[in-house]
């Protein structure tokens, strides 16, 4: 797809924005990001008529959310360093009708974004299928990149992972060994006494590990229990700040023990009561702070002025 959008680079260990590896492992001062989820292309009609398995045959309206999210990111000043999408691009399946015109128009409406922010592309369920394959994995890796990789930015280390392996890897068991093989080894140097030290690591997934609390019952919208508690301690053993997701449509997550689980609300269908927005993430010395934003306004007021405020730390 590299006609249509300038997808943020293309390997498990990437460099960011033409900046050297060694440069961006350094603290240079605050700076802020933009996470956003679920444009889901075809969804809303699908919701709206009570076809959710169904691909959905339209998508006009996400197609304009999408455009509205990236004139309104296009206008910040300063420029955010990256925006991340957390999975499930479109609504149609792999190998199921719409997939291909759905991915398309999302790439024609991402392609306005300015090329001095970076696009980080999450796979999400419906991206690779509630149960991915080894094919529907290379489909989307060929469509959008990697489907799991670390970049370092301003001192800080991103990872960029695939719930769904953690979620149903029956049909790639090889795919989720890999995974969790890199995981492992990118969480030890993230705690190493010799590696070079990030002062934050986050974490970047489609599927939250919970949605309000770490004990709370298995469902569709979370990881299971069993899951989850193991990413958690590792999270937390390797220093991890906070994990960001979409999947839920809604607003939620909670903090324990550390480890802020971020939750955030899609661009495109709302099954709550949350407008149609993104999050802005600013990181400090000290934490991470963030706030969602619905489209509008972002749009007319930009970043709240506390959260500015922060970068002039």
């Amino acid at each position: 797809m590299a006609e249509s959008v300038d997808i943020f680079l293309r390997a498990k260990h990437r460099t960011f924005g033409g900046l050297t590896e060694d440069a961006e492992h350094e603290w240079t001062g605050p700076f802020y990001f933009i996470q956003a989820a679920d444009p889901q292309l075809g969804l809303m009609k699908a919701w709206r008529e009570g076809d959710c398995d169904g691909g959905g045959d339209e998508w006009a309206e996400e197609v304009e959310l999408t455009k509205q999210a990236v004139e309104a990111v296009n206008h910040l000043t300063p420029r955010p360093r990256f925006m991340v999408l957390c999975g499930d691009l479109v609504h149609a399946m792999p190998d199921t009708p719409f997939r291909e015109g759905q991915e398309r128009d999302l790439k024609s409406a991402l392609k306005g974004t300015d090329p001095s922010i970076p696009l980080v592309f999450v796979s999400g369920n419906h991206d690779l299928g509630n149960t991915p394959t080894l094919n529907t994995v290379e489909q989307f890796c060929n469509a959008w990149g990697d489907d799991y990789f670390s970049f370092w930015v301003g001192g800080v280390l991103c990872l960029v992972l695939n719930s769904q392996l953690f979620y149903d890897a029956s049909a790639c068991p090889q795919l989720k060994e890999a995974q969790e093989t890199w995981l492992e080894e990118q969480l030890s140097r993230a705690s190493s006494l010799t590696e070079p030290k990030p002062k934050h690591v986050l974490v970047f997934q489609h599927i939250p590990l919970y949605l309000k609390t770490p004990d709370e019952e298995d469902d569709y919208f979370n990881l299971q229990k069993v899951v989850r508690q193991n990413l958690l301690d590792r999270f937390k053993r390797a220093g991890v700040k906070a994990v960001f997701s979409g999947h839920y449509h809604r607003n939620a997550g909670g903090c324990h023990g550390g480890l802020d689980m971020v939750v955030s609300s899609a661009i495109g269908c709302q099954l709550g009561d949350d407008a149609h927005g993104v999050r802005v993430v600013v990181v400090t010395a000290d934490g991470v702070v963030h706030r969602y934003h619905s489209l509008e306004q972002l749009r007319a007021g930009g970043v709240d002025e506390d959260l500015r405020k922060l970068l002039q730390a």
